[in-house]
């Protein structure tokens, strides 16, 4: 899952094409996608946004056996995963999602070798503090949150990331949440921290603690939507990797047997498009 999660400049010999009709594709096998919000072009066939469909949530995984695969370094690895992930934000802002929650670096990753976390530090750096990129996501109208602990990164990493969340938070389209040096397990026990010290100081009694108080004391409650509907994790993993544990209580499951970086954009139309086959039931039966 180790990547960054937003859209990366497209390499010369990749680039974004971007017509009067709002249409784009790579020199790839990617289709070319309809600039309507909630209708997409995959070949001669239209498909539409499923209902109910507003929070997508994505767990990236195989970079680093990507590019062993490839004869390549792990930080091209790294670059290849975020050039997929843009192809998946421009699919979801035309779509119509209002949230894309992506898993860049985790609690755990820290345990990796000093070397690559270290390139993913100034990777994160470079690219949440590049003004080219800021003004994309501006002009786009996307809003960009950050969750998990800031606290950790150098100074002029943290002051990038406020900066991003400044200057898009009053932007109307795709939410774009990055979770990074997140945990779960730690959010969960963030907010439980948080409501026992109201309670401790008389703010809060127990009998008003309830789920949605709750909700708003996790790192989510930046967002109207803060549970997935979907998530989506490739590599052939299934597990959800200590990733939005609350949150996901209630999210349809997509497994890909790809890696990520090896994810074209007809792999995330079916991935999206699953979500038309499931049937929500939160306990109740069908009706």
């Amino acid at each position: 899952m180790l990547s960054l999660g937003f859209s990366l400049p497209p390499p010369s010999d990749n680039k974004l094409i971007i017509t009067n009709n709002n249409q784009y594709n790579y020199r790839t096998n990617l289709a070319n996608v309809c600039s309507n919000n909630n209708v997409n072009a995959v070949g001669d066939q239209l498909v539409t946004l499923p209902e109910g469909l507003k929070h997508v949530a994505v767990i990236m995984d195989g970079h680093r056996r990507w590019a062993k695969n490839k004869g390549l370094t792990v930080k091209q690895g790294h670059r290849a995963g975020g050039e997929k992930i843009q192809v998946l934000t421009r699919l979801c802002s035309q779509w119509g999602v209002k949230v894309l929650t992506i898993f860049a670096f985790s609690t755990e990753n820290w345990v990796r070798l000093e070397e690559e976390v270290d390139f993913l530090m100034k990777l994160f750096l470079e690219l949440i503090g590049s003004q080219e990129i800021l003004d994309e996501w501006t002009r786009d109208g996307r809003r960009v949150s950050f969750i998990g602990d800031k606290s950790i990164f150098s100074k002029s990493l943290q002051e990038a990331l406020a900066v991003m969340e400044e200057r898009t938070k009053f932007n109307s389209g795709l939410h774009v949440i990055i979770a990074i040096n997140y945990s779960g397990r730690q959010d969960i026990l963030q907010a439980t921290k948080s409501i026992a010290i109201k309670v401790k100081n008389g703010d809060l009694t127990v009998k008003d603690i309830d789920q949605s108080l709750f909700e708003q004391e996790l790192d989510t409650h930046c967002t109207e939507f803060s549970e997935p509907d979907l998530l989506i994790r490739t590599s052939g993993e299934k597990r959800v990797s200590n990733f939005m544990l609350w949150q996901l209580a209630y999210t349809e499951l997509y497994f890909a047997n790809k890696l990520f970086p090896d994810m074209e954009e007809a792999d995330f139309i079916e991935a999206l498009t699953s979500f038309k086959s499931r049937q929500r039931r939160y306990g109740g039966k069908k009706i």
